[in-house]
């Protein structure tokens, strides 16, 4: 009989999107929704991008699979100004970071196989590891010591015969996490003793405050071929719709795998690449990402300003990418998250979350966690998190917490 394959049963809707039809609902009878649930900032996509899109040619032909030689060469460059070399065949043009990270897994992996990843982890993890048949392991954290990596004794534990890779996120979505210097180290060495390879989603690399340095793992001496690093330019040049990422490493056979990969989807987005390479030419895109990351700040110290007001709810301040997991006191998330866009409003207005739940795979952890993503500008921000006060003092909840 005909059937839907286990993968397609295990692959899971988006937990960020899936109060949508509730909004939508909720516009219809004329509430206006503050949207912090989904990571898309609200600034300008620089100009110089967007101007390189007038230069698209006639014809909008197929690029190389492993994208246009000026845009690996932009790309490089960039690099390059982080400290980073990086040959033109150790770097690879992808339709956003999404299809770096699965290209990485489809690299490394065979069905059956593990991989470590701290939780909380960016749900899409889990879509990502369904469509390779790949296990993800949980390497469990704790709000108390801002989400950082377990001692290295609990990390190992979970490594079997199957595993092959630990994945981390680096600033981190959804925690805000930045790790140190010693917790890079300590996966280094786990890397190398336990043979494995270390995935690396360096998305948010620039988004880090209160002058903390970030490290690269392309930059972690000893791992040259161990590595793998996905990217996207969607945060940093507040550029989502454009799908451009790329997937980097210096081990040959990872790359080779990639590139098959890449030629099997022909293509990655052409005329996107073509802003790319505009934006990336122009003296001044650093210039670019210092005010999109300043701007993120301001709303970090904000949002934290703000949740300081909101009896019960409990928060470790971000170090890094814009979000937050926050602990509110309420028996369930997802259910206060439903009636906060369906049933209630402040002043016709409301406010749209994301449930932590499914950023854990621990069960039981997060289900009395939100995300939020501060995208919106600081008095928006501020308007919203009255509207939470407001919303967490009307809430009717059997199993209240605070």
């Amino acid at each position: 009989m005909a059937r839907i394959s286990t993968r397609a049963h295990e692959t899971q809707f988006s937990p960020i999107r899936k109060l949508k039809p509730l909004a939508d609902e909720a516009r219809k009878q004329g509430k206006r929704i503050y949207n912090l649930n989904i990571g898309q900032p609200d600034l300008p996509t620089p100009q110089a991008f967007r101007e390189g899109l007038r230069e698209v040619p006639e014809v909008i032909a197929y690029s190389p699979s492993q994208g246009l030689d000026e845009a690996v060469d932009a790309l490089r460059r960039y690099y390059r100004d982080l400290g980073i070399e990086l040959g033109r065949d150790q770097l690879l043009v992808t339709t956003g970071g999404s299809e770096a990270l699965l290209f990485a897994l489809l690299a490394i992996t065979d069905p059956g196989d593990e991989v470590l990843v701290p939780e909380p982890f960016y749900t899409n993890y889990n879509s990502y590891a369904a469509m390779a048949s790949v296990r993800l392991v949980p390497l469990e954290t704790e709000p108390e010591t801002g989400f950082h990596l377990p001692e290295r004794e609990a990390m190992e534990r979970k490594i079997t015969e199957r595993t092959q890779a630990i994945l981390i996120c680096n600033p981190n979505n959804p925690t805000g996490t930045v790790y140190t210097s010693d917790e890079l180290r300590t996966l280094k060495e786990i890397v190398l003793e336990h043979d494995l390879f270390l995935i690396a989603d360096e998305v948010y690399r620039e988004f880090v405050y209160d002058g903390l340095p970030h490290q690269s793992a392309l930059q972690l001496p000893g791992l040259e071929e161990r590595v793998i690093v996905c990217d996207s330019i969607s945060k940093r040049f507040s550029a989502c719709g454009a799908r451009l990422g790329a997937i980097a490493s210096r081990n040959p056979d990872v790359m080779e795998a990639a590139l098959k990969f890449a030629q099997a989807r022909l293509s990655p987005p052409t005329a996107e690449q073509f802003g790319l390479v505009r934006l990336l030419r122009s003296g001044d895109y650093r210039r670019e990402i210092r005010r999109i990351v300043e701007e993120f700040a301001r709303r970090r110290d904000a949002l934290f300003e703000e949740l300081q007001r909101v009896e019960g709810a409990f928060c470790v301040k971000p170090q890094g990418a814009f979000y937050a997991v926050v602990k509110l006191p309420v028996d369930d998330a997802e259910r206060f998250c439903a009636w906060l866009v369906s049933e209630f409003e402040h002043e016709g207005e409301t406010v749209m979350l994301a449930p932590a739940r499914d950023f854990y795979s621990t069960p039981g952890k997060g289900r009395d966690e939100v995300r939020i993503a501060y995208v919106l500008g600081v008095e928006k921000l501020r308007r919203a998190m009255r509207i939470l006060r407001a919303a967490l003092e009307a809430y009717p909840d059997p199993g209240r917490t605070g």
